[in-house]
């Protein structure tokens, strides 16, 4: 008889500090990847909209190669520090190195340079950030504890968001200097804080398990409806959230004309989001994770309706909407990662694998595509309504209004298309339980065998 230890259903504080740190430095240097970086290479740098929206949404097509094979090797290869915790030390590298050349751009930098390096960084995130969340699913096996690891990590990603977004009020609002202190930052906090979480967090063992074939075990997967009904929301949610992301900068740049703002209101909205953490959670224990979710994006949507009222000098309005929305961002951050582990389970159930890897890559993939979907659609409309850089005081009423309605009601309304497919989700805490029971039955015959 041989014994796999189990998933901890609660775990200490220490624990959780050790596995969330790492999300601190990935979320410094993520920020400005999807809100710095782009305004910087268009505007700063003369690349343009056009061609900086094509570039990032081509490097991210990469990651639909790169995701779902780095999420199978996570699950296959085992090694005697485990299947997640290698990849960690062996993407960073590729990160820094990257990151150094993308944030910290020499002369003449052009396209091709962003596009290399783009897909570079991407690479190396995704060897780091794939097995890094699969790992969190696997610490647990409790309905509510994975919300709470899911919390802890996610809280402290938007420690570090906010570290990113207050950087522009300590050193100076040019972009080109918050990218410097950005890369620099990375290059030490990021492997002081793998190192970590390496040493002092658990990867659970995983018990010998048959391989499944590759075709057999994609049916499996798609008969998986509560994932495709989950993923297609994530999707579109990640959409939802990729346009203002993408286009804050340049919103309160143009339409509110209060450049200076923009890293205290940033600041405001991802605090907000760390702060709401906890009564999310709490309410998810009431009314279980999905009805929480909806309930949050509800509310995005709602306020995000009156942000195109809003024109010059309105920063203290749009300070407000800032809160409002940041408080809903805290559901997001958690109550789908944590549902995406239960996803797992019932694919763990049906396929007799372990399959984390996979199904967070996949999930990857999703939030990459909408991200530069979100690039690849606002940019080129700006562009296509006649805003373009160097065009601060002559851009026409009508192009600023394109630029509030893409940072606005667009995601509200996409919002809106993902509470129509989480409504009804049908993994709750109860049938979570069931799916657990069977798995552990089965795991208990098997080590008897």
């Amino acid at each position: 008889m041989t014994s796999v230890p189990q998933p901890s259903d609660r775990l200490g504080r220490s624990v959780l500090l050790a596995y969330g740190l790492p999300g601190l430095p990935l979320a410094a240097f993520l920020l400005p990847l999807y809100v710095t970086l782009p305004a910087f290479y268009a505007v700063d740098l003369g690349l343009g909209f056009f061609a900086v929206g094509v570039v990032l949404l081509l490097a991210r097509l990469w990651d639909v190669v790169t995701d779902p094979l780095i999420g199978s090797l996570s699950d296959r290869l085992t090694t005697r520090f485990g299947r997640r915790r290698p990849w960690l030390l062996a993407g960073a590298p590729l990160v820094m190195v990257s990151a150094g050349f993308l944030f910290l751009p020499g002369p003449g930098a052009d396209w091709g340079g962003l596009l290399v390096w783009t897909m570079a960084l991407y690479l190396g995130a995704t060897m780091i950030v794939l097995p890094y969340t699969a790992w969190g699913a696997e610490l647990s096996s409790d309905y509510d504890e994975r919300s709470r690891i899911a919390g802890w990590r996610e809280g402290l990603v938007v420690v570090g968001t906010l570290l990113a977004a207050g950087l522009p009020a300590v050193v100076g609002a040019e972009r080109a200097v918050a990218l410097e202190v950005i890369a620099w930052s990375l290059w030490i906090v990021l492997p002081v804080c793998l190192i970590i979480a390496v040493r002092f967090v658990p990867e659970h063992a995983v018990a010998p398990q048959a391989r499944l074939a590759w075709r057999q075990g994609l049916k499996v997967l798609w008969r998986n409806g509560p994932f495709r009904r989950l993923i297609a929301a994530y999707f579109l949610n990640g959409i939802a959230n990729g346009l203002p992301a993408t286009l804050f900068l340049l919103y309160v740049e143009r339409v509110l004309e209060t450049p200076e703002w923009s890293g205290v209101l940033l600041f405001v909205y991802f605090l907000c989001g760390i702060a709401a953490i906890p009564l999310w959670l709490r309410l998810s224990r009431h009314w279980g994770k999905h009805r929480t979710w909806v309930g949050a994006m509800v509310w995005a949507a709602v306020v995000f309706a009156f942000v195109p009222l809003l024109g010059p000098g309105d920063h203290l309005w749009f300070l407000v909407v800032c809160v409002l929305t940041g408080i809903s961002l805290g559901a997001d951050l958690t109550l789908p990662a944590s549902m995406q582990a239960d996803v797992v389970d019932l694919d763990t159930l049906r396929s007799r694998q372990s399959r984390a890897g996979l199904y967070f890559a996949l999930w990857g993939v999703a939030t990459k595509l909408a991200l530069a979907l979100a690039v690849g659609i606002a940019f080129p409309v700006l562009a296509l309504a006649g805003l373009e850089p160097g065009q601060e005081t002559t851009a026409s009423p009508s192009a600023l209004f394109v630029l509030a309605a893409l940072y606005s009601l667009l995601p509200a309304a996409i919002k809106l298309g993902a509470v129509a497919l989480v409504a009804g989700y049908p993994i709750t805490a109860a049938r979570l339980r069931r799916i657990r029971r069977l798995i552990e039955a089965r795991a208990a015959r098997t080590a008897w065998d």
